[in-house]
Order: C-alpha cells, then sequence, then structure tokens
C-alpha cells in the first residue's frame, strides 16, 4: 500500500489542463469532492428553507391537535350542560312562581297581617313604602311595628319565613317598651317593642317592565331638559 504522502505528492503534480490523464483515483476523488460541494450547495439553498417550513407545519398541526381535542371535550360534554341549562331554567321558574303578581300581593301582605295577629302581637304601625322596581320585578318595602315578647316575636319571624311566596325582613331592631301596669315582680312579661321592614316581591310582567322602561325614560328626559 502506497503511503500517503506519496498520493499528496501525485496530486500536488496532476496537470489540471489535461484532466484525461491523471489516475483514476485522482479522477473519482474529484468527482466526490464536486459532488459533495453541489450537494452542499444544494441543501442550503432548497433543504433549509422547506426545513423551515416543515416545522412551521409541524407546530401548527400540533395546534390544530389541540383544538380538536378541547372541541371534543365540549361536544362530549354537551349533553351535560344542556341538563345543567334545563335545571337552572326550571330553578329560574320555580322563583319565579314565588313572586306574586299584581292582584296577589293585596293578600300577601294580609298573610303577613294574620301572621302577626296569630302570634298575639300588638301592631303599633305598618305602613307600605313605595315601589322599587328592577329588572323583572319590583320589590314593597313595608315598615312594621310591634310589640309583644321574645317569644312571640320567633314564632312571628317563623311563620312569615314559611309562607309560599318571597318576603325578605330587613332592619329588625328590638327595645323595652316599659313595665306593664300593676306588673313589678315578672321582668319577663315586660312588652318588647320590634321595628322590621318585611320586604315583599312582585314579578313585573310585559307590560309592567314596558311602563317602568317608559317612566324611566321620561323622568330622564324632564331631568335633561332641567
Amino acid at each position: 500500500m502506497r503511503p500517503l504522502r506519496e498520493y499528496i505528492d501525485e496530486l500536488r503534480s496532476l496537470d489540471q489542463n489535461n484532466i484525461g490523464s491523471w489516475p483514476t483515483w485522482a479522477y473519482g476523488l474529484s468527482i466526490a469532492i464536486v459532488s459533495l460541494v453541489i450537494m452542499l450547495i444544494a441543501g442550503w439553498y432548497f433543504v433549509l428553507p422547506k426545513r423551515d417550513e416543515l416545522e412551521s407545519a409541524v407546530q401548527k398541526e400540533q395546534t390544530l391537535r389541540e383544538q380538536f381535542r378541547a372541541r371534543q371535550a365540549e361536544v362530549a360534554n354537551l349533553e351535560a350542560y344542556r341538563a345543567q341549562l334545563a335545571q337552572m331554567q326550571a330553578a329560574f321558574g320555580n322563583l319565579l312562581a314565588q313572586l306574586p303578581s299584581q292582584t296577589e300581593v293585596p293578600s300577601l301582605l294580609r298573610d303577613i297581617s294574620q301572621a302577626r295577629s296569630a302570634n298575639g302581637l300588638d301592631e303599633q304601625l305598618f305602613k307600605p313604602e313605595p315601589e322599587v322596581s328592577r329588572d323583572f320585578y319590583a320589590e314593597l318595602p313595608n315598615d312594621l311595628v310591634v310589640t309583644g315578647d321574645f317569644h312571640q316575636f320567633g314564632r312571628f319571624v317563623s311563620d312569615v319565613a314559611a309562607l309560599p311566596r318571597i318576603v325578605t325582613i330587613d332592619d329588625v331592631k328590638i327595645e323595652p317598651v316599659g313595665t306593664r301596669p300593676g306588673n313589678t315582680t315578672q321582668p319577663d312579661s315586660n312588652p318588647l317593642r320590634m321595628s322590621l321592614t318585611a320586604t315583599t316581591y312582585r314579578y313585573l310582567d310585559g307590560r309592567s317592565q314596558a311602563k317602568t322602561t317608559r317612566g324611566t325614560a321620561s323622568k330622564t328626559q324632564t331631568g335633561t331638559r332641567r
């Protein structure tokens, strides 16, 4: 086997103008070098840009796969969402059913008065306040002042809470009234005064909501003219 130095010396002595005189191994080596250079140039100009496009396509595929999984999960839970929506609508309907209409409000106020009378409370004040309109319902606050003892107050509040319609009790204040005439030895029998605000609610139908909207708009225009 010839030493490497001889091959190098022979390469240096090759005539570049007469390639046909080159030995076979030198001719093959030159072809291999030229082919390698061409492949590197082709890879630089053609393969690398395609590689960037490939990486971008792979990332896009991953994004689409994640979106598909999310959509698939939404579809899988669609029936559960529908069932939950139906339950919420039913609960909302039950809540609306507890809001009396305009014609039922007087009977509801009578029920509150009957609960007071049934528990032996003396009424000192029952004053309906102006109605407050909300989105789809109206609040009807009523100031109430009664006298009695703690047990009577507790039973009255319990009876009001048990009414089929919604009634909320706020601003409760209890204070002594004084000693009953002729009773100086039984402090538990001393009457107490309880003041509170019992708020009932009325459902606003389409006409009532329209009137409320027109009334609000009219007040706004009046205020603007001023």
